[in-house]
């Protein structure tokens, strides 16, 4: 098998077996293995476990991979680490926008911009890189609720309360069957076949209505009463009502028929963005007096993690809902009228962990 680098004459008894107590372990080079079905085994492993051992860092880690780099003394791992980085901006910034889609197909619509009058119904679709300007709402608003996908989205209730729901086919905006109660700064969640809505002002309220393609209907309250709260969730049975102004942490689930408070977020905040469902979500950015948040948070169904911040602290932007904690997009918001949008995604990364 070629030179042998490795002393191992105190592993030798005295019947010229090696002794199996011993672990074996170290770094044989390349160039010293002659097999040539060997040629690409560098290391061995000590026979009773513990972290491989490699000189530098292997060609091509896996996830998960763990490794002694015996050039720098250093243990290694590979995994993935979620981060903010910058996308393209929109054609007309603003803050409190409603959105919908996912991070590469996503949809803006409504805002309150920097211009005159201030209240816009300008519509923008996101490719993951351009937004591109499409058809405006029929009825300018901001401080709605909006959910759905880049092509088929639900535009509901806004600023002064208002009644209205319109709903976009991939082109136009056509207004459909108005709620049962108007009202501005509530979140929605789901599809333009099932979807559902919940808390707003004025005043807090917890009222929650679903929605099955042709009708919205009043069904069970939020346990505590709410505005500029964030939702997570897929369809008009599953959902999460997160924190919200003047709370502390709560967070409710929504499971068809009631809701149920589980466990609360880190940071307080209103006004922030979220993405993904019950069992995978990501809330980011907001506001808590006295300033505006970068905060990131994750939920793996259980629990909320802290994870890497936003570039930029800031508030009242929309989010792409059908994403997850690996995939999220924030559009909007502050500071000023931003027209800036960030992406979130998980990228392989090698750390040195000891």
């Amino acid at each position: 098998m070629g030179v042998r680098t490795r002393g191992l004459a105190n592993n030798v008894l005295s019947s010229g077996k090696l002794d199996a107590t011993d672990a074996i372990s170290g770094t044989i080079a390349a160039g010293n293995i002659a097999n040539a079905s060997l040629n690409n085994a560098t290391t061995f492993g000590s026979v009773s476990g513990g972290v491989p051992q490699v000189a530098g860092d292997p060609p091509s880690p896996a996830d998960g991979d763990i490794w002694y780099n015996t050039n720098t003394g250093t243990i290694r791992f590979r995994g993935r680490i979620g981060s903010w980085s910058s996308g393209g901006n929109m054609n007309t910034g603003g803050i409190l926008p409603m959105g919908s889609g996912t991070q590469t197909a996503a949809l803006a619509f409504g805002r309150y911009a920097d211009s005159t009058p201030n209240n816009v119904g300008n519509t923008e679709t996101y490719d993951g890189s351009t937004w591109t300007e499409v058809n405006d709402l029929n009825t300018v608003r901001y401080f709605g609720a909006g959910f759905g996908t880049q092509t088929a989205s639900i535009a509901a209730g806004g600023l002064g309360g208002n009644p209205n729901v319109e709903q976009w086919d991939g082109t136009n905006w056509t207004e459909i069957a108005e709620r049962n109660t108007g009202r501005e700064r509530d979140a929605g969640v789901g599809t333009t076949s099932s979807g559902l809505t919940f808390g707003g002002w004025s005043p807090n309220l917890a009222i929650t209505e679903s929605w099955n393609g042709s009708a919205w209907t009043e069904v069970n309250d939020l346990n505590t009463a709410r505005r500029a709260l964030s939702g997570a969730g897929s369809s008009n049975t599953s959902a999460l009502a997160i924190s919200g102004f003047g709370l502390t942490t709560n967070v409710e689930q929504w499971d068809g028929s009631s809701w149920t408070e589980i466990a609360d977020v880190n940071t307080q905040r209103n006004e922030a963005g979220a993405s993904g469902d019950v069992s995978n979500a990501l809330l980011f950015g907001g506001n808590q007096a006295p300033g505006d948040l970068a905060n990131t948070e994750s939920w793996d169904g259980t629990s909320w993690t802290e994870v890497n911040d936003l570039s930029t602290a800031k508030y009242g932007f929309s989010s792409s809902p059908v994403g997850s904690s690996t995939s999220a997009l924030a559009f909007g918001g502050t500071p000023g009228y931003s027209a800036t949008t960030e992406e979130w995604d998980y990228v392989a990364t090698t750390t040195t962990v000891g």
